[in-house]
């Protein structure tokens, strides 16, 4: 792969981190629900845009526009409101480790998918090591009884649970070019966010101008402009290295948030992370190929 493929693969690595410290931004002023339709909203005027400038012909089945419509409230509405809500109780870095769990969560739900891959031993071995990290990340709160901490870190994973089963989903829609189904999905999501929002929320005041600017950051940028670019990118530098993506986001996120924020984390966050990763070198196979490397 190309010195340039690699850079702008590890650049959507960082933007993606980077929407972890944006969350912690918003819900000073917004409630997670706003954070969430700001996000998906603002995302779906983008790609919008980008399909009325490149004229992409859109799909006349009405029922695809269904099927669209709930891939978006699984992979959008839900797990964007659900992650900054649990950001009122774990810093930016924590919730960028957790969310890495979502290859982990591809994996588990691809075996219970109906034609999906089954899952072989070496995978669930790296499930297992994953899921332990977590446990292990999980401990300081349980020793010390922190239970709104451990309902955050529930929270996130129940995110990467629906992360899994979107991906999974998303193989019906094949024949569809990726932009319209990102496009779609966007909007189905932010159209039925609308009354919930507004319900349960209410209308927002917003008087500090970070608010604004990270809304647009995590719209336009960590959404519309990465979705666009990922679509372009993946097919060319394929889905092993794409995944690296997995690995710059939460050291992103951890990174930003003690830098920008102030954050502190722990030594057994530290270890959460790493074990997280090897999970992930497990299940693709990176690790039995460096051993087979070494032995020859």
């Amino acid at each position: 792969m190309r010195i340039q493929d690699w850079a702008i693969v590890a650049g959507l690595g960082i933007i993606w981190g980077g929407s972890f410290l944006f969350n912690a931004i918003l819900i000073r002023e917004l409630g997670p629900m706003w954070v969430c339709l700001g996000r998906v909203g603002i995302a779906a005027i983008g790609c919008w845009a980008y399909l009325i400038a490149t004229r992409v012909e859109l799909p006349t089945d009405w029922r695809l526009y269904a099927g669209l419509t709930l891939l978006g409230v699984i992979n959008f509405s839900i797990p964007f409101a659900l992650i900054p809500l649990a950001q009122y109780h774990v810093n930016a870095g924590v919730a960028g480790i957790i969310n890495a769990l979502t290859p982990i969560m591809v994996v588990i739900v691809s075996h219970f998918w109906p034609g999906g891959e089954k899952a072989t031993k070496r995978k669930s071995l790296g499930v297992l090591v994953a899921f332990s990290s977590v446990a292990l990340m999980a401990l300081p709160a349980v020793q010390s009884g922190g239970g709104s901490e451990l309902w955050a870190i529930f929270l996130i994973v129940f995110s990467t649970i629906l992360y899994g089963i979107a991906l999974n989903y998303t193989r019906a829609f094949k024949t569809v070019a990726p932009t319209v189904v990102a496009t779609i999905a966007l909007s189905g999501a932010a159209i039925a966010l609308i009354p919930f929002t507004l319900f349960f929320e209410g209308v927002p005041t917003i008087e500090r101008v970070e608010t604004w600017g990270a809304l647009l950051y995590i719209g336009l940028i960590a959404t519309t402009f990465t979705f666009l670019v990922m679509y372009r990118i993946l097919e060319h530098v394929g889905a092993t290295n794409f995944s690296t993506t997995t690995f710059v986001a939460p050291i992103s996120a951890v990174i930003l948030g003690m830098v920008v924020l102030g954050e502190q984390l722990q030594p057994i966050h530290v270890a959460g992370m790493i074990g997280i990763f090897v999970g992930i070198l497990i299940i693709d196979g990176r690790i039995q190929n460096m051993m087979r490397a070494i032995r020859t």
